[in-house]
């Protein structure tokens, strides 16, 4: 394992308008594999722009020891480069190009350097990635949004770095070039840093870092020794806040026993007093000695009182705030065997084989629809949907409500709150029942009332959700296109509680394994090749 690494030191940053994203971060990340992991908008990807040195911290320092590589989230490509100026050997390659035509200039041989094998080790490369046979003259326009995401990681890769940065590497990815991406970064040797939300990548990791109120803290192992060792560390964090609580309760009794026996003690104390006829000036001795005594003991446990506020407080921080959703949605169910639609024969912008494709959705199947990037899949849901009129075949479909969420998330006015989607979605439901739903959903109080247009994307999944599974009527058939792309891992646990609780038939195209597991799909379809494959679970693709 390499001895590469990255020290964050007292590292600080701010946005323009002064928002602060860090505040005296340190952190040091070694060789091995090592998956980051955080809530959406918690600056993730701002931090792997302040490691590549894209953005200039307001304070303290970053240390990268060895070549860097860098692969963004959104890669900054436009569509004229060529394959060869992507991966960062044009040069290279036309120098060979002119030595092996004649010309023997030196400045030939001084691009080349020791790049000799440059071509060759670019195709074994690509080969890896699954980009065997592209040509290098190619421009990324004629690309898929998968293959320039790989071709964009070839690149990064042939730079030999010592430490690796990746965004979200395996967004836009197929299944079969996301096992070819897990292939690549198992024989990873240097010191490599992933955010990322797809749990079966960050399964494959040596370490996790979490990234959490303005600290990073680490776990060894992958995503699954992660999630089980935060959730031993929240069982105790509960069990804590629990005892804290008592021993506030407890503290406050005695406080109230003591100010009582006080003034009990008071009372006796002026009575015996009066009738004892002593002189004024040493029984008014005697009582403010007894007031100063109740004052020294309601201090003490007054102090006590706070004391335990403070311990439960401390406790209560802790105890982590991932909030699930909660629902109960019987209006969704669907007859079993009851057929929501038929399709046979389609022919869509010729994506499919002759004679077409056949496509029955029976009541309450779960779907998955896998299959390469460019197979039509999106174009599929979009004919069940009636979005998009086919070109060739019939449709016959149910008299039940179709759902589609597309990959825009885009069904919601962005300029009405989410309440208001809601009642435009569901007018017949009461207001009191409207925020009490969306409650469920997540949106309590002030939060149902924000503008659509200014949620973050785990906000608009929950939003949409909200809208469409309790829309009236309520939908029977529910088509999701990705729905996991740029979610964090608490929107996505969100989302399989949703669909756990969702009674009706759905289709969901997705390369997320472990998702399609949690949501417990119950028929495989694959697309590929133009022709609509039964399968018993996940193919290769």
């Amino acid at each position: 394992m390499s001895d590469s690494f990255i020290i964050c030191s007292g590292l600080s940053f701010s946005w323009s308008d002064d928002t602060p994203v860090f505040d005296d971060l340190s952190f040091t990340v070694g060789g091995g594999r090592t998956g980051l992991v955080a809530p959406n908008g918690a600056g993730k990807s701002t931090l792997l722009k302040l490691i590549a040195g894209e953005y200039r911290p307001g304070g303290g320092s970053v240390s990268v020891d060895g070549v860097l590589g860098y692969l963004p989230q959104s890669l900054p490509l436009t569509g004229d480069l060529t394959v060869a100026e992507v991966l960062g050997i044009a040069p290279v390659i036309a120098a060979l190009d002119a030595i092996e035509s004649g010309d023997a200039s030196e400045e030939h041989f001084t691009t080349i350097g020791n790049d000799w094998d440059i071509e060759e080790r670019t195709r074994a490369q690509l080969d890896r990635l699954g980009l065997d046979g592209l040509e290098f003259a190619r421009t990324l326009r004629t690309l898929s949004g998968g293959q320039v995401v790989s071709l964009g990681l070839a690149a990064q890769l042939l730079k030999r770095p010592d430490v690796l940065l990746l965004d979200e590497p395996t967004n836009n990815l197929d299944l079969g070039a996301r096992r070819r991406l897990y292939d690549v970064l198992g024989d990873w040797n240097g010191c490599l840093l992933v955010v990322s939300h797809d749990r079966e990548l960050l399964d494959r990791m040596d370490r996790i870092a979490e990234l959490d109120r303005g600290e990073v803290r680490f776990y060894g192992g992958g995503f699954t020794a992660y999630e089980e060792a935060v959730r031993i560390e929240q069982e105790a964090a509960e069990r804590t806040v629990r005892s804290a609580e008592q021993e506030l309760k407890r503290e406050k009794r005695e406080l109230q026993q003591a100010r009582e026996r006080a003034d009990r003690r008071a009372s006796n104390a002026a009575r015996n007093l009066k009738n004892a006829g002593l002189p004024r000036i040493f029984a008014g001795n005697m009582k403010r000695g007894a007031q100063e005594s109740a004052g020294r003991a309601g201090r003490a446990h007054a102090s006590r009182v706070s004391d335990a506020k403070a311990r439960l407080d401390e406790a209560g921080r802790a105890v982590r705030d991932d909030q699930k959703i909660t629902l109960h949605l019987p209006g969704t169910s669907v007859p079993a065997g009851s057929t929501l639609f038929l399709g046979e024969h389609l022919q869509a912008r010729g994506l499919f084989a002759e004679p077409g494709i056949d496509l029955n959705v029976r009541g309450p199947e779960r779907i998955a629809l896998t299959g390469p990037n460019g197979a039509g899949k999106s174009t599929l849901l979009r004919l069940v949907s009636g979005d998009l009129e086919p070109e060739g075949g019939t449709i016959r479909r149910a008299d039940g409500r179709v759902a589609y969420l597309s990959q825009r998330l885009d069904l919601l006015d962005p300029g009405r709150t989410v309440a208001e989607n809601l009642a435009a979605f569901a007018p017949g439901m009461l207001a009191a029942e409207r925020m009490n739903l969306l409650a469920r959903f997540l949106f309590r109080g002030d939060h149902a009332h924000l503008p659509v247009g200014v949620l973050s994307g785990g906000e608009l999944l929950r939003a949409t959700l909200a809208c469409v599974l309790c829309a009236e009527p309520a939908p029977q058939l529910l088509l999701l296109d990705e729905p996991t792309n740029n979610l964090d891992l608490v929107s996505v646990g969100q989302l399989e509680s949703a669909l756990g609780a969702y009674e009706g038939a759905f289709v969901v195209v997705s390369h997320d394994e472990r998702f399609l597991a949690e949501i417990k799909v119950g028929r495989w379809l694959e697309l590929s090749g133009g022709r609509l494959l039964e399968r018993g679970g996940l193919s290769g693709e």
